[in-house]
């Protein structure tokens, strides 16, 4: 396989290349952007040889213990259960939560092979059951494998006695009914306030 051939299999391991946009990524790069593709290969392998996952909530760290872990300004009492880090980030750029965080790399897919153990749950009932966790946010997708999976966390939490709840559903700010789907209005109903 030659060096080219190479680069475009490696860019088709990116989410949602297939051949072509992998070709014309690595067409870019060696025509129009040489000094971008030194840059992203040295960013590439920083990162790949830096980042770990935290010891504490298994995000994405360049250190033992993030920096979100570390800060002890955050409720104590709050865990949010994300699936990825960029769940967690999404949910810290709303700016409105302040607790910390479990990552827990992944959701059951029973039938991709992905079960409990896969993703940490056990991790995660541990971390919940350290001093001071009052309630357990379960911050999953409502996707069909995010739904069995805050299902699974729920009983299992619940069962040692840990408040554990949902992300709310519902009609999304600035939208007009008549163009939202069945099923989210439907869960809005049911979640009113």
């Amino acid at each position: 396989m030659s060096a080219l051939e190479a680069l475009i299999a490696a860019l088709r391991h990116l989410p949602g290349v297939g051949q072509k946009s992998a070709q014309r990524m690595a067409y870019h790069l060696l025509q129009h952007d040489r000094q971008g593709a030194l840059l992203l290969s040295d960013a590439l392998k920083a990162a790949h040889e830096q980042v770990l996952h935290c010891e504490r909530c298994h995000t994405f760290s360049e250190s033992a213990i993030c920096d979100i872990c570390l800060d002890a300004t955050r409720d104590p009492r709050l865990l949010a259960v994300v699936e990825t880090p960029a769940d967690q980030s999404a949910l810290e750029r709303t700016g409105s939560y302040r607790g910390y965080y479990f990552v827990l790399q992944g959701r059951v897919s029973p039938l991709d092979g992905v079960g409990t153990e896969e993703i940490g749950v056990a991790k995660l009932l541990a971390r919940a059951e350290e001093g001071g966790v009052e309630e357990v946010i379960l911050a999953t997708s409502f996707t069909a494998e995010g739904e069995a999976t805050a299902h699974v966390l729920a009983q299992a939490l619940r069962a040692r006695g840990i408040r554990a709840t949902r992300l709310a559903r519902g009609v999304p700010v600035g939208s007009e009914l008549e163009y939202v789907d069945l099923g989210t209005i439907a869960h809005a109903l049911v979640d009113r306030r």
